[in-house]
């Protein structure tokens, strides 16, 4: 019997495209391709931007500076679009989709502001549109989520998304650095672009946080806003204090049931007990952790970024992509829940950090602790630091509801006795995250 021939088109030759075209290339894995695909796989076109550059283990006669005509040949069977952004891979993928072609991508970014839009478009066309690369690299958590764990109710996915804030405050956690000299080692490392603002300001892990709640929760891709909380306020001193008390400070991506229809989507930083499993991801690396209905507590563990681990996402999609393409069938996009309600983030409730500056005066802490209490949020423990005319207040709270916590970060600001307000992180255990 004739072995069936599927075809490939790229577009973007950087890190994950060079590794993918390596990946499609190498001689030792042959077999295991054809056996995953149960098709050839010929790759005909690579798209780039520069034709000049001399890109080590790509055929120069694949590459084209068009990736619009390469994204409307009639002789690519599967699109892969690695070159993010919403414009204009965007106007490529539903090239490719409307004429019948499946699309792999690893564009997070368009996925979370349209992907609902463009799953019905390639439904539409009885094709693909696979995306396992958008979120955690290498980590299989789509599939796992559409598949292993499609029956199940998730309650809750809580995880670390991003490699390059998790870098850095591994950093600040185990070398003691200050939040700027940490990041200034992400960036010469690689881990961190110049521009680091889509990290440390958690844009990237809010996108990811979108994905994941379409697929754990069913609500829509279509750029719904999602809470969102970066590290670059979170100092040294809140990394030491956070350890003293049990805990270390992580950026985490936030997806949880709020009774019945209600939902949760959110990033932000957050104390993590030591004993629990996401406090053990240090460096790069990425996690996802979900709670299930049914299942109780899963974890994955991987590498979140890089070349080679997002490429082994991508291929792993380009393989299914294959296999439904000989079978003459396409994955159903997943359903949208119409039930579920965005809760405001005032009504969620969550024992906080809370620290600020005062001056070291009599009757400044019998000050601070009235407006807590008028604000109905109850200090669990608190710790005093400093010398001289200044002193550091460090306070976990109760459960306390964010509204209330809120009001009482905006009071204490008015105090003249407080020089500044500093941090504000939620805890994970007592009361969620």
């Amino acid at each position: 019997m004739t072995t069936p021939h599927v075809r490939l088109g790229v577009i973007g030759a950087g890190f994950v495209g060079r590794a993918l075209v390596q990946m499609l290339d190498d001689d030792s894995r042959q077999v295991a391709l054809v056996d995953g695909a149960t098709a050839t796989l010929e790759l005909v076109g690579v798209a780039v931007r520069d034709l000049t550059t001399v890109r080590e283990g790509v055929d120069s006669s694949l590459l084209t500076d068009d990736p619009l005509s390469l994204a409307a040949r009639d002789d690519v069977d599967i699109l892969v679009e690695l070159a993010g952004g919403i414009e204009p891979a965007r106007t490529w993928i539903e090239t490719a989709l409307r004429r019948g072609a499946s699309v792999v991508t690893a564009n997070k970014t368009l996925m979370a502001d349209c992907g609902t839009e463009l799953a019905q478009l390639a439904h539409e066309n009885g094709a693909d549109l696979l995306y396992e690369a958008s979120v955690a690299g290498g980590i299989p958590i789509i599939r796992a989520l559409r598949t292993s764990l499609a029956g199940e109710k998730i309650n809750r996915v809580m995880g670390i998304v991003n490699g390059t804030t998790n870098f850095i405050l591994s950093q600040m956690t185990s070398e003691g650095r200050d939040y700027a000299d940490a990041l200034k080692e992400a960036q010469a490392l690689g881990y961190a672009e110049a521009d680091p603002t889509a990290d440390v300001e958690a844009f990237d892990a809010a996108a990811k946080v979108q994905i994941l709640s379409s697929l754990a929760i069913g609500t829509a891709l279509h750029g719904e806003p999602i809470l969102r909380e970066g590290i670059s306020k979170v100092r040294s001193v809140d990394v030491d204090y956070a350890r003293r008390a049990g805990y270390v400070i992580k950026l985490i991506g936030v997806v949880e049931r709020v009774g019945e229809h209600g939902l949760s989507r959110r990033t932000h930083p957050a104390l993590i007990p030591i004993d629990h499993p996401l406090a053990a991801v240090h460096g790069a690396m990425n996690a996802v952790f979900i709670e299930g209905d049914r299942s109780g507590p899963l974890m994955w563990l991987g590498q979140g970024a890089g070349g080679e681990p997002t490429a082994s996402a991508v291929l792993g999609d380009v393989l299914h992509a294959a296999r439904n393409r000989v079978n003459g069938r396409h994955d159903v996009p997943f359903t949208v829940d119409d039930r579920l309600l965005s809760v405001d983030s005032g009504d969620l409730s969550s024992v906080f950090y809370l620290s600020i500056d005062v001056r070291d005066e009599p009757g400044v802490l019998a000050q601070v602790a009235g407006v807590f209490g008028r604000h109905n949020v109850s200090i669990q423990s608190m710790e005093q630091s400093g010398f001289g005319q200044e002193a550091r207040l460090s306070f976990l709270t109760h459960v306390a509801l964010t509204r209330d916590v809120t009001a009482t970060l905006h009071e204490l600001d008015l105090l003249v006795s407080v020089d500044s307000i500093g941090a504000c992180i939620r805890v994970i255990d007592g009361g969620g995250a």
